[in-house]
C-alpha cells in the first residue's frame, strides 16, 4: 500500500514538474489570473462579470457563424500562445519572481494536474460502469442527455454558455471564501429538519 502511495506521489510530482516546464512562459499571467479568480480584492468579482458580459455582448452583436466563432477563438489562442511568453516578462518583470511566487505557481500546476486526474478518473469510471452495469449506464446516460437537451431547448445557447462560463470563473472565488460550503451547510440543515419533522409525523 505504501509503495503504491509513493508511486502515485512520485508520478504526481513528475507530472507537475512537466507542466511547470511547459507553462513557464505563462507564469506571471497565471499568478495574476489566480489572484483575480480567488478574489484577492473586493472589485475582482464584478470585474470578472463585467469582462465576461462584454465579451458575450460582443458575440451577440456580431452574431458570427459557428465556423467563424471557432476560427476566431482558435486564432486568439494561437496569438496568446505566441505573444504571452514574449510580452509577460516585459510587462510583469521576471526579475521580480520570488520564492513565494514560485511556490504558488507550483501549487497552481499541482492543482491543474489533480483536476486533470479527476477528470480522467471520472471518464474511466464511466467506462467501468458501462462494462459492469450496462443497463444502469444506458439509463443514466439517456436520462442525463435528455435533461441536458431539454435545458438547451428551453434556454438560448448563448445565454446558457454565458451562465456556465460566469459560474466557472466565479467558482474558485466562491470556494476560497467559503460561500459554497456555507450554502451547502444551510441546505443540509434544512433537509435534516424536514427529515426529522417527517419522522415525528410518522411516529
Amino acid at each position: 500500500m505504501a509503495e503504491g502511495d509513493n508511486r502515485s506521489t512520485n508520478l504526481l510530482a513528475a507530472e507537475t514538474a512537466s507542466l511547470e516546464e511547459q507553462l513557464q512562459g505563462w507564469g506571471e499571467v497565471m499568478l495574476m489570473a489566480d489572484k483575480v479568480l480567488r478574489w484577492e480584492r473586493a472589485w475582482f468579482p464584478p470585474a470578472i462579470m463585467g469582462v465576461v458580459s462584454l465579451v458575450f455582448l460582443t458575440i451577440y452583436y456580431l452574431d458570427p457563424s459557428v465556423l467563424s466563432g471557432v476560427s476566431c477563438f482558435v486564432m486568439f489562442l494561437c496569438l496568446a500562445d505566441y505573444l504571452v511568453p514574449i510580452l509577460a516578462p516585459r510587462i510583469f518583470g521576471s526579475n521580480k519572481w520570488t520564492t513565494e511566487q514560485q511556490q504558488r505557481f507550483h501549487e497552481i500546476c499541482s492543482n491543474l494536474v489533480k483536476t486533470r486526474r479527476r477528470a480522467v478518473g471520472w471518464w474511466k469510471r464511466l467506462f467501468t460502469l458501462k462494462e459492469e452495469k450496462p443497463k444502469m449506464y444506458f439509463v443514466t446516460m439517456i436520462i442525463s442527455l435528455a435533461a441536458v437537451a431539454w435545458v438547451g431547448q428551453q434556454v438560448h445557447n448563448l445565454l446558457l454558455t454565458y451562465l456556465i462560463v460566469t459560474f466557472l470563473l466565479l467558482l474558485p472565488g466562491l470556494n476560497q471564501h467559503g460561500i459554497i460550503s456555507k450554502y451547502i451547510g444551510m441546505a443540509k440543515r434544512e433537509i435534516n429538519k424536514l427529515l426529522k419533522q417527517k419522522e415525528k409525523k410518522n411516529e
